[in-house]
C-alpha cells in the first residue's frame, strides 16, 4: 500500500527531477544489459556489492553521472536486485526486469526521506540535489515515511508516494456473503443481482484520440510536434485510467464494508489476453489461416479495461486489513451450471444476459446465476476445506488448486 500525492514542482525543479529520472533509468538499463550477457556456464552474475562498486567506477569516469545524486542511483540498483530476486522466486509471478524507456512512466526512489507539513492543503518533501518540493496534502502523511518514490506519468504529471499500511475499512460484521462474477460487458455482477459497469472512455474522447493517432503517424519521429501530440494522447488515456482506478477503489471498499465473505473466480487474466498464435495453412506453404486476431484484440482491450485484477487485488488487501475473507474458486462452467438443479449445459445460456436451464426450466440473469454458483462453491470450500466444491456432470481436476483466504493467492487475478 502506498500513500500517493500530487507533486507540484516548479520549472527549474522539474528539470532536476527529470535529471534524476534519467540517471535512475540509465543505471537500471545498464544493469539489465549486464544481466542479459550472463548465461548458464558463464559463471555467476555480479553480486549487489559488485554492482555498487561498478557504479562508483562509472561515476568517477562519467561527469554527467557524477553530477547526480548517488543515493538515487544506488537505489535504482537495489530495485533491480529486488526485481531479479522476485523473478527467480517460484512463489512470485513477477517477470524478468526489462529496459525502461524515456517515453514511459519515469521515476526514482529517495531513501531516508524527510517530509513536513506546511498547512492544511500542502506539504513538502526533501529531494537530494534539489531541496524541498511541495505536494498536495490529499490525506494525512504516514507516521514514518521511510522511503519515497517520485514518478512522472506519460502526460507529465508528477506524484510522490510513501509506503504505509493499508487502512482498515469501517465495517460491522454481520455474516453477509457475496459471490462475484466478472465480465466484459458488465464488469461485475454480484450474487445479489447488483450490476456494476466500469467507466469507459467517451465517444468524443475516443474520436479525438484516433485523430491524434493519425496526426502522429504523419509526424517525424523525435520532433517537438510529435512529442506534443503524444502528450495530448497521454492526457486522454490517463483520464480514463484514473476513472477506472477510482471505480475499483470505491467498489472494493463497498464490497469489504458490506460483506464478511467475498468469493471471486480464480481467473488467469494474463493467459486470457494472450495474442492468438499464427495458424499455418497446410495447403499453401508459407501462408496462414485466419486466426481472428483482430477480434481477439478487441476482447483483450475489454478485459483489461474491466479492471479484473485491480479490483480483486484491492479487495483482497482491504479485506485482510479489515477482518473480512476473500476466497477464489474454480471458474469452470460457472456460467453454464444451473443454480437450481446443478445441470451443466452450454444450451442453457441463450444469450449474454438470459439463462434458461434446459433440464428444469429455471430462469435467471446469466451473470447473476454465475455469481450464485461462485458463491455456492466458496461456501462449500469454506465448509469442507479438504475438497473443492462439487460440480454435477463436471469431471474434477486431477490436481485441484486450493484457493486460500485474503493475502494467500497472489496469482489468482
Amino acid at each position: 500500500m502506498a500513500h500517493r500525492y500530487r507533486l507540484c514542482p516548479g520549472q527549474a525543479q522539474e528539470a532536476v527531477l527529470l535529471e534524476h529520472c534519467a540517471h535512475a533509468r540509465f543505471v537500471w538499463n545498464l544493469a539489465v544489459e549486464q544481466q542479459s550477457w550472463w548465461r548458464p556456464g558463464r559463471g555467476s552474475a555480479p553480486s549487489p556489492a559488485a554492482r555498487m562498486r561498478q557504479l562508483a567506477e562509472a561515476r568517477a569516469a562519467e561527469p554527467w553521472l557524477r553530477e547526480g545524486a548517488s543515493s538515487v542511483q544506488q537505489q535504482a540498483l537495489r530495485d533491480f536486485g529486488q526485481a531479479m530476486a522476485a523473478f527467480f522466486d517460484p512463489r512470485n509471478p513477477a517477470g524478468k526486469p526489462s529496459y525502461r524507456s524515456r517515453r514511459g512512466t519515469q521515476g526514482f526512489v529517495i531513501r531516508d526521506v524527510t517530509a513536513r507539513r506546511l498547512n492544511r492543503r500542502h506539504a513538502e518533501v526533501f529531494v537530494p540535489k534539489l531541496g524541498w518540493v511541495r505536494f498536495r496534502l490529499s490525506r494525512d502523511l504516514p507516521a514514518v515515511p521511510g522511503m519515497a518514490r517520485v514518478t512522472c506519468d506519460r502526460s507529465g504529471r508528477w506524484h510522490v508516494a510513501f509506503p504505509g499500511p493499508q487502512s482498515a475499512v469501517s465495517r460491522q460484521p454481520a455474516g453477509t456473503v457475496v459471490g462475484i462474477d466478472r465480465g466484459v460487458r458488465t464488469a461485475l455482477v454480484t450474487s445479489g443481482g447488483q450490476h456494476y459497469r466500469v467507466p469507459r472512455i467517451s465517444d468524443r474522447r475516443a474520436a479525438r484520440y484516433r485523430a491524434l493517432q493519425r496526426r502522429m503517424s504523419r509526424q517525424r519521429d523525435g520532433s517537438g510536434k510529435r512529442e506534443k501530440t503524444r502528450r495530448a494522447m497521454a492526457a486522454i488515456t490517463v483520464t480514463a485510467t484514473d476513472r477506472r482506478k477510482d471505480w475499483a477503489e470505491k467498489i472494493s471498499t463497498r464490497l469489504v464494508r458490506d460483506h464478511d465473505l467475498i468469493v471471486f473466480e480464480k481467473l488467469r487474466t494474463k493467459d486470457m489476453v494472450r495474442t492468438p498464435k499464427p495458424v499455418p495453412d497446410p495447403g499453401q506453404p508459407g501462408a496462414f489461416l485466419p486466426n481472428r486476431r483482430r477480434q481477439k484484440a478487441g476482447l483483450n482491450r475489454g478485459i483489461l479495461a474491466s479492471c479484473w485484477g485491480l479490483l480483486a487485488t484491492r479487495t483482497e488487501q482491504k479485506a485482510a486489513a479489515s477482518g473480512a475473507v476473500v476466497l477464489y474458486v474454480d471458474p469452470r462452467y460457472s456460467s453454464r451450471q444451473c443454480r437450481q438443479c446443478g445441470h451443466v449445459a452450454a444450451e442453457s445460456r441463450e444469450s449474454q444476459a438470459v439463462f434458461r436451464c434446459v433440464a428444469c426450466g429455471h430462469e435467471d440473469h446469466a451473470d447473476a446465476n454465475a455469481a450464485k454458483n461462485v458463491l455456492a462453491r466458496g461456501l462449500a470450500l469454506l465448509a469442507v476445506p479438504a475438497q473443492a466444491p462439487g460440480l454435477r456432470g463436471v469431471r474434477p481436476r486431477k490436481t485441484p488448486a486450493s484457493p486460500g483466504a485474503a493475502g494467500t493467492t497472489r496469482d489468482a487475478a
